[in-house]
């Protein structure tokens, strides 16, 4: 996964700073090992109802859709995904980019989630745990794991 690329298809900048400069910190991490981009998509509004979260949903799954690079593997992030552990994520990513040229694209929903469509696209649904987080924190903890794979396979001292 040496010359592997990401693609982080998020939502909106966190308005904490806090999330904003983990995030940061971690992606220049990264860039020592691979090329990363985040795409920040628009929010979609809704009212509260079912059915305007529904609409939401979908209307965001275009976004998602139309901003997952050609060729990635797709890693949807859901509660109802799989748990692996750091070393376990690690061998799956090895052994699953090496098939697509190292393309990576994750993706975190907002506090509504993902579309079905989204899910059903992706190549591995993948949940950090079954609780829930907010989706700025997502972004730090995946990230996070991401470098921590890549210091693993690179045999170097930061996983523990």
């Amino acid at each position: 996964v040496r010359n592997a690329e990401y693609n982080a298809c998020r939502r909106r900048e966190a308005k904490e700073k806090f999330y904003v400069e983990a995030c940061n910190e971690y992606i220049k991490r990264l860039s020592g090992f691979c090329r990363i981009e985040v795409k920040e998509l628009s929010e979609q509004k809704n009212d509260g109802n079912e059915a305007s979260v529904r609409a939401e949903l979908k209307r965001e799954s275009e976004d998602i859709k139309k901003a997952i690079p050609s060729g990635a593997f797709v890693i949807a992030m859901c509660v109802e995904g799989i748990q692996y552990s750091t070393p376990e994520l690690t061998d799956e990513l090895a052994r699953r980019t090496v098939a697509v040229g190292g393309k990576l694209c994750v993706i975190i929903g907002g506090s509504e989630g993902l579309d079905e469509t989204i899910k059903q696209l992706a190549d591995l649904k993948l949940s950090m745990s079954k609780m829930t987080f907010p989706h700025h924190l997502a972004r730090v903890m995946v990230l996070e794991q991401l470098y921590r794979c890549h210091t693993i396979l690179a045999g170097k001292k930061y996983h523990k």
